[in-house]
């Protein structure tokens, strides 16, 4: 783990999406926080040693999914198929499909595995399993604050990790979507890495952008919260506040989760950079979303 001194900069964005804004400045104290993600490898040595099931592994209750088909009310993740050919990118269904069988340790679904990928960062994990390996490794998920302020690097109000100006031909500084959504992935893209397979921002931390998103454990509000503003003002900071609006059959509180992914594309989500940010439902695994994890600075 790195050793962050805290301090106070300025977290969000007034640039980009609404989501991310409005900016304002926040204070974290000192904590620590690991160097790269949870690695498969890292998981594997969790569950063997705890007998441990994931979300995407326990028998799903009808009631918590009203309407939704029989065939899906099966163990199972969110998993990303690329299209054969460019599609309608309002319409994330052409990529995402739940699939019956998809765990952290078959992430693709049955016939996947792991195996080879010990070092990948592990994914098709719910907030309820990445809380239970910290807490089986002594640690905590990060704040949202926590997290924004080590991604950031010390470069405060800094678009990316690594600074202002976008990646440019040649480098090699995140992994995030490179070449056509989402049919055409660049080679060496369009898929998981390796943890620590690019280069470390100005506090040592790797994969702060791309890779896989991370859970926090905050709750998720449309807007930021300045700080000394009440939780009633901007509906933030309760699980029935973090509840998605546009389908309210759906009564699953979401996270924040922070980094973007090897699935951000420019040209659809910009969302490798410090202030971005995205509400993920706590039960639901996906393809693109594992964790680090955090902790108090021991005072002793």
């Amino acid at each position: 783990m790195c050793a962050l001194p805290g301090g106070t900069f300025v977290a969000g964005s007034d640039d980009h999406y609404p989501e991310e804004a409005p900016a304002h400045r926040v204070r974290v104290d000192a904590f620590l926080i690991d160097r790269t993600a949870v690695s498969n490898a890292a998981f594997a040595r969790f569950v063997a040693e705890t007998e441990y099931r994931t979300v995407a592994e326990r028998p799903l209750d009808p009631a918590d999914y009203p309407g939704a088909p029989a065939d899906n009310l099966v163990p199972g993740s969110m998993v990303f198929t690329g299209t054969p050919g460019p599609v309608d990118l309002r319409h994330l269904s052409q990529w995402w499909a739940w699939v019956a069988g998809a765990c952290w340790s078959r992430p693709e679904g049955p016939g996947s595995s792991v195996e080879g990928r010990g070092e990948h960062p592990v994914v098709q994990v719910a907030h309820e399993d990445a809380a239970a390996y910290a807490a089986w490794a002594g640690k905590r998920l990060p704040s949202e604050a926590e997290w924004e302020y080590a991604a950031r690097g010390g470069l405060d109000h800094a678009e990316f990790v690594w600074g202002d100006r976008p990646e440019s031909g040649g480098e090699r500084l995140a992994n995030y979507w490179h070449g056509a959504f989402p049919w055409r992935a660049d080679p060496g893209y369009g898929r998981t890495r390796p943890v620590g397979s690019f280069p470390a921002n100005g506090f040592g931390l790797l994969d702060m952008a791309g890779n896989v998103w991370e859970w926090t454990d905050d709750w998720y509000a449309p807007r930021r919260r300045p700080e000394g503003e009440a939780d009633s003002e901007s509906g933030c900071c309760t699980p029935e506040g973090s509840l998605d609006p546009a389908q309210p059959q759906f009564a699953v509180p979401r996270k924040v989760v922070k980094g973007g992914s090897f699935l951000c594309a420019d040209s659809y989500c910009l969302r490798y950079r410090p202030a971005a940010r995205r509400p993920q439902p706590i039960d639901t695994g996906m393809s693109h979303v594992g964790f680090r994890c955090a902790a108090a600075v021991s005072r002793g």
